[in-house]
């Protein structure tokens, strides 16, 4: 049984990171949280675009999906900074991360404080405190069955469908006979491949979910728009990578989920249980906000293929980036942790990869950083209530 040494946390969970996680409310605060992480290592933010102007279900799934962020294993505790006067009020963002968790969670606004300089010195000197605290929690050892990994592409190629997702299957599989969770998301990348995905639900109720949020997608995006969801997808870049249909694309993307039974099936950020095996989250299929909903649902570590290459990260999870595509490697290695490209090239059997990136796996969750935290990669992007590709 394979093992990994993370952070215990007051509401049983385990992270593999350490942060104190300065959370803005709304864009309004997103600049004067910057600023603050700025001058406090071992805290992280994220540049939010959202949280002001925004009313009904749209606004629900921006207080979700921050709920999710500050709830998340990996944060030790949150300072939620607010501007005063938006939608996502500071005090309702607190309210939503404690449904989730039990954590310690402090609010600054903006009006109140006096403007940004104080509101900087304030969050900065609680944050120290903060930092100070998660430096006395040591990690301990804990079995892979605590992990919940989340699964994701972009910048797919051929090579993406023929080694680097099948290799993230096999993973995906082996955690689940550990007892541990892998999520599958990227809604519009099952089009075509829906009825292998929904074959191996674990009941009626998933397999028809499986086909329901599939239609939704397609329906919404007509409704809305006018428009076919293949319209956008594949991307050009896909296309030049030798992907010419969707349906191509998703019968390589649905590899990521291996061959285990499907237990579950989540809306958009809502909290994962664990312990579940293969599970779906319905996300779009654009990076930012795929990789941001599985990680705000609670997944502390995000395995990501890439055949065109991409330097997707984000403020809170690593996000492990491996590639089929030897020339994607060659070209892209600093934004890359694994190449997978043996199976194409050198016969390397998918069993041996899946092993070593296995492997990289437990490294990264006992702490080696990936090339996305390395770099600081952390572009976040949030599902709207209009569906998009």
């Amino acid at each position: 049984m394979r093992t990994f040494w993370g952070y215990k946390r007051k509401d049983g969970r385990v992270g593999i990171r350490n942060h104190v996680l300065i959370l803005p409310a709304s864009i309004c605060a997103s600049d004067t949280t910057r600023l603050i992480s700025r001058g406090v290592q071992g805290t992280v933010t994220f540049n939010l675009q959202l949280g002001c102007s925004q009313v009904g279900a749209d606004l629900d799934l921006t207080l979700d999906t921050l709920a999710g962020y500050g709830a998340n294993p990996n944060v030790y505790s949150v300072i939620v900074v607010g501007l005063g006067c938006e939608s996502a009020q500071a005090n309702i963002v607190k309210e939503r991360i404690l449904e989730r968790t039990n954590k310690q969670v402090e609010t600054l606004i903006i009006q109140e404080e006096g403007g940004t300089l104080k509101t900087i010195e304030k969050a900065q000197r609680l944050a120290k405190k903060m930092v100070g605290e998660a430096a006395l929690i040591r990690r301990e050892e804990f079995p892979l069955s605590e992990l919940i990994l989340g699964t994701n592409c972009g910048g797919s190629d051929t090579t993406s469908g023929l080694a680097a997702n099948p290799t993230i299957g096999k993973v995906s599989d082996k955690l689940v006979e550990m007892g541990g969770t892998s999520v599958l998301c990227e809604t519009t990348e099952f089009i075509g491949a829906e009825h292998i995905l929904a074959r191996r639900a674990k009941n009626k109720e998933i397999h028809d979910k499986i086909y329901e949020i599939i239609k939704n997608y397609e329906t919404k995006i007509k409704n809305d728009t006018g428009l076919d969801v293949r319209d956008g997808n594949p991307s050009p870049g896909n296309k030049e990578g030798g992907l010419t249909t969707l349906e191509e694309k998703s019968l390589g993307c649905i590899h990521k989920g291996g061959t285990s039974s499907i237990n579950n099936l989540y809306d958009y950020s809502q909290q994962i249980k664990g312990k579940e095996g293969l599970v779906i989250m319905d996300t779009p299929g654009n990076d930012a906000s795929s990789v941001g909903g599985i990680i705000a649902g609670g997944c502390q570590l995000v395995v990501f293929s890439t055949g065109r290459g991409t330097p997707t990260g984000h403020a809170i999870a690593p996000v492990l980036k491996i590639t089929g595509n030897s020339e994607t490697y060659a070209k892209m290695s600093d934004n890359i942790d694994y190449d997978a490209s043996g199976i194409i090239t050198e016969n390397k059997e998918i069993e041996q990869a899946s092993e070593e990136l296995l492997d990289l796996i437990v490294e990264v969750c006992n702490g080696k950083q990936v090339q996305a935290e390395l770099l600081g990669y952390t572009e976040t992007a949030i599902q709207r209530a209009s569906a998009f590709v």
